[in-house]
């Protein structure tokens, strides 16, 4: 695996380019995760707990904090624990995690680009993070609520955001200025160039478009997700709907999917998500591959935040893994260009995007 230090050596490239923000150097942004090529992010957003056994009444062996990475061995099925939704945990060489508190990440460091590509949206080019997380820092007061709580912002493993600029820092390092296009808050910041890939026309070409026929169904009972062609299933995944309880473990229905047949009406290759009401919101940015199907927001997309898919925990969306969302995404009408990366045919009659069937 290269390491960090050998890659900053190949990407100074950059000669001619201008030395900005001193105070920005890539030894702080970037961190050098384990060496293996399976691996697993704490994403409860705090503790989670290694155990000795695959099992919630087994002895805790550590407790470690957001943003762990796991070297992730294997997946296991342990013991059936009353209380607990799943039986699914990761092996690691320190002892077992609880699935659904571990999200599935890689280090895939990446050559710099360092020329940005010409669009109709202005210089730049869609780019997913492919390492654990990246650290972000802001030249300007931040504008997003997610940027104004978290005292130490980062973005995360299969996030997609939109590269505007790249720099060179004082100590040789390759920054981007990274933005969003949809949904944002106006806020732009600065992060290691080497944590973002560029995404290719390729990567947004339509999946089997000869098809006319066809059509989705999600499952709230079973929590799954399947994609039919004139009948047949094709394609078949795990997905996590609108939570039924809140924290507090009260009944809601705000949150629910609305079951019956919905045409995607709207899809971005990125979309910054808020809603809520204060103290119970939600702000989020870089959700990949969307695909808007419902009033309120409601959509097919990618999820960095648990891996708890199987279970209804979102607050109305059909969550699924980044892979999932991705093909989806590439499968279903209307097809979206790289730029701008959106369409919206909601105003098209009779409907022109995939139906989605919400079914209890």
């Amino acid at each position: 695996m290269i390491t960090r230090r050998n890659f900053l050596k190949q990407s100074l490239l950059g000669a001619g380019m201008v030395a900005s923000r001193p105070w920005l150097n890539l030894a702080q942004v970037l961190e050098d995760w384990p060496d293996a090529e399976r691996l697993g992010r704490n994403c409860t957003g705090g503790i989670a707990n290694i155990r000795a056994k695959p099992s919630a009444e087994s002895a805790i062996v550590k407790q470690v904090y957001e943003d762990y990475i796991f070297v992730w061995l294997r997946e296991v099925v342990g013991e059936v624990t009353a209380g607990v939704y799943s039986r699914n945990w990761v092996e690691t060489p320190e002892g077992y995690v609880f699935l659904p508190a571990v999200q599935p990440v890689k280090n895939l460091p990446n050559q710099p680009v360092l020329e940005m590509p010409q669009s109709t949206l202005g210089p730049g080019f869609w780019a997913e993070v492919t390492v654990p997380y990246v650290d972000i820092y802001l030249d300007k007061p931040a504008s997003s609520p997610w940027l104004q709580e978290i005292p130490r912002p980062r973005l995360y493993y299969s996030q997609i955001m939109w590269i505007k600029d790249v720099r060179q820092d004082s100590e040789g390092g390759i920054l981007y200025r990274v933005g969003e296009q949809f949904g944002s808050y106006g806020d732009e910041f600065w992060a290691a160039a080497e944590a973002f890939r560029p995404i290719t026309d390729e990567e947004i070409a339509p999946i089997r478009p000869d098809v006319e026929d066809k059509k989705i169904v999600v499952n709230l009972f079973h929590q799954t997700l399947s994609c039919y062609e004139e009948g047949r299933e094709v394609y078949f995944c795990k997905v996590s709907t609108g939570s039924k309880f809140n924290a507090a473990g009260e009944a809601v229905d705000a949150w629910s999917t609305p079951p019956g047949p919905h045409p995607i009406f709207r899809k971005l290759v990125s979309l910054h998500m808020s809603g809520g009401s204060t103290g119970a919101g939600w702000d989020t940015p870089g959700i990949g591959w969307t695909s808007l199907f419902a009033v309120g927001g409601v959509a097919i997309h990618s999820t960095f935040w648990h891996n708890a898919f199987g279970m209804a925990k979102s607050h109305g969306c059909v969550n699924t893994t980044p892979e999932d969302a991705k093909w989806i995404f590439r499968w279903t009408y209307p097809h979206v260009s790289y730029i701008p990366g959106d369409l919206d045919v909601s105003d098209q009659w009779p409907p022109v995007g995939t139906i989605v069937e919400v079914v209890e």
